[in-house]
């Protein structure tokens, strides 16, 4: 039986001992009700891998509308870029990423599901039966791990994710994970790939934190975070339908952006069902594939004027949010490396030889005026006889 999305999320555990299980109302094209599975963030040693999901959403999903996509696709579709995934591997076998992913390092199982499902956020292709979509449906998706098989994430194995995603020539680099440490050498890998030309983006915040990490009276961490606080990272944070985040969602640390990421609805890592979840790590899946439409469209663009065009035409907001078919159509001026694009300001160009059209003008201007003067003279000059040249009111006291 299929499924028809509604969008109606309830609030996700963001205490994770094993696997997160937000969950989510779907309506059934038929009576009655059931629940979309959700998706895990990390499993627990010895439990088995993702697998398929029985259910497909077949109706478009809140964040499609909420991100203009079907105006935005008319104009980029991400063709001829590729995306890197660090995460926690992508799957070869989804059928509406098929034939566009290539997976490095042992990054084409996914075992935890994370990756695949960020991954179809960001690029999945639209298939018969099924409403989802993602942002750049054709543009190309490098796998790389950023995890263990069980989904922890460590800063070495995202630092060279990145490192190697830019050397293989990724325009966008999507992290998705949020890590307390690692400062350093995330730093330095973010560096590496600004100088590659390649855009990374992260989220601002974890989408979940385990027990272990909850301070006195389980307190939250708060960040920064990493490799999201780097120099030149486009960090993300997330929204749901009503346009807040989940109550007692972990803390977000400086995001940049925000965009769609509480009740999302994506692919798994078999078949073709659905699963759903939440978390800024969602948030900087869609943004990576508005990235990723700009760079096809714009390809002149360099990393960092990708990421300043998609900052200067976000909606404002407490924390600007996305708007891919204003970053495609709203033309930036040229700026200083510091400062935020600015939408340009339309310009009517003068004739190639303004001097005989000024000249003509000043003409024009003169006679007007002589005209004028005449007008003048001809009403003051009568009165002015009559009166024998004398002010208002004399010639009565003269005679």
């Amino acid at each position: 039986m299929k499924y028809r999305y509604v969008g109606l999320a309830l609030a996700a555990a963001v205490i994770l001992p094993v696997t997160c299980l937000p969950s989510v109302v779907a309506v059934a094209d038929d009576p009655g009700t059931t629940l979309l599975p959700p998706l895990p963030l990390r499993l627990g040693d010895g439990n088995p891998c993702t697998g398929a999901s029985e259910q497909t959403a077949t109706g478009a999903t809140w964040s499609q509308a909420a991100l203009g996509l079907s105006r935005a696709q008319r104009i980029s579709r991400g063709a001829g870029v590729t995306v890197a995934v660090v995460d926690t591997g992508v799957s070869t076998a989804v059928p509406s990423l098929a034939g566009r992913v290539t997976a490095l390092d042992g990054a084409g199982e996914d075992c935890v599901g994370h990756g695949t499902f960020a991954a179809g956020l960001i690029a999945a292709a639209p298939e018969t039966g099924s409403g989802i979509l993602g942002v750049a449906p054709e543009a190309r998706i490098l796998a790389l791990p950023g995890t263990d098989d069980r989904g922890v994430p460590s800063p070495e194995r995202v630092a060279l994710g990145i490192r190697t995603a830019a050397d293989r020539g990724a325009r966008v680099i999507y992290v998705g994970h949020a890590l307390r440490t690692g400062k350093a050498e995330l730093t330095a890998a973010a560096e590496y790939a600004a100088r590659h030309d390649a855009l990374v983006v992260a989220p601002a915040a974890p989408d979940a934190v385990p027990k272990e990490e909850l301070g006195p009276d389980n307190e939250m961490p708060k960040g920064p975070y990493w490799p999201a606080a780097a120099p030149g990272v486009l960090a993300v944070v997330d929204f749901g339908p009503n346009g807040t985040r989940q109550v007692n969602a972990p803390p977000a640390d400086d995001p940049d952006l925000s965009a769609p990421g509480s009740s999302m609805v994506s692919v798994g890592p078999k078949g073709s069902g659905h699963y759903i979840g939440s978390g800024a790590s969602l948030a900087a899946a869609g943004t990576a594939g508005a990235a990723a439409l700009v760079r096809a469209y714009r390809p002149e663009l360099s990393a960092a004027q990708v990421s300043e065009q998609l900052l200067a035409s976000a909606y404002p907001a407490d924390t600007p949010r996305l708007d891919p078919y204003a970053a495609l159509s709203v033309v930036a001026e040229k700026s200083e490396a510091a400062a935020p694009a600015r939408p340009a300001r339309v310009r009517f160009p003068e004739p190639a030889d303004s001097g005989p059209r000024n000249r003509a003008l000043a003409i024009a201007g003169a006679g007007l005026a002589a005209a004028l003067l005449v007008a003048a003279l001809a009403a003051v000059i009568p009165r002015g006889r009559a009166r024998n040249w004398l002010p208002p009111g004399r010639e009565s006291r003269e005679s």
